[in-house]
């Protein structure tokens, strides 16, 4: 095969793949690949803050461990922003797509099949998207509320637990945590059931299970997360 052809039959193969990912079925696909990115990151990082309830000691030596990982750290911040921006491109381009296919004049929702989670996903999505930014302009980039992220612990590294405690003593950011991690909670006990179900992994034998597991995943992720400004609130965390 001369350099001609292969240069022929890259670009229809490179054609291919743009057409079946540029698709209603390759944009779900990706939309649900990377929603299962992000939700093993979510997953992880709630493990990780968990550690809370460990102690100082802990937390700050998980951090520390984070920091010292360097390239790779950043390596795994910038694939989560690029599956993050493939999401909310496929999510947009696919709500776009479902309003131009809708009939002019159509006014009733069928609201029995849709749960209150599905039918305000764009709207909690764009909500947990500003306060995520939010979340990394306080804890990773220190660019609000500094004055909580100058602390170092008798080891010299970032005492993370003095600032996380610092935080959520004061009641208008641990509310936005609260808030926002509740419509993440929200967000996902949907949204891990349509990432099955744009894979094409739902029968009607598993439906009903599957909902009620997504159930239990989305607000059982909102409260890991909202456990940690909660006991900062009762005391258990000092």
């Amino acid at each position: 095969m001369n350099a001609s052809a292969r240069h022929t039959k890259c670009l229809k193969w490179a054609l291919t793949v743009f057409s079946n990912f540029s698709s209603s079925t390759g944009k779900k696909f990706i939309m649900a690949v990377s929603g299962l990115a992000l939700f093993g990151f979510i997953l992880a990082h709630l493990a990780g803050n968990l550690q809370i309830f460990l102690g100082p000691e802990a937390l700050n030596t998980y951090s520390a461990f984070l920091r010292s990982t360097g390239d790779l750290l950043w390596v795994a911040r910038i694939t989560l922003i690029v599956m993050a921006v493939l999401h909310i491109w496929t999510a947009i381009s696919l709500t776009l797509e479902n309003r131009a296919a809708r009939p002019q004049g159509y006014a009733k929702r069928d609201y029995i099949e849709a749960s209150y989670a599905s039918r305000t996903m764009h709207f909690s999505g764009f909500i947990v998207l500003a306060y995520l930014v939010y979340h990394l302009m306080h804890f990773t980039f220190h660019s609000v509320h500094p004055e909580l992220s100058s602390f170092a612990d008798a080891k010299g590294r970032h005492d993370v637990y003095r600032m996380v405690v610092g935080s959520f003593q004061q009641p208008a950011i641990a509310i936005i945590y609260l808030i926002g991690n509740f419509l993440l909670g929200m967000h996902l006990s949907h949204g891990f059931y349509s990432m099955f179900q744009s894979l094409g992994l739902v029968t009607d034998g598993v439906r009903p299970g599957l909902r009620k597991l997504a159930y239990v995943v989305g607000y059982g992720i909102f409260l890991g997360y909202a456990a940690i400004p909660l006991s900062v609130w009762l005391g258990i965390v000092k």
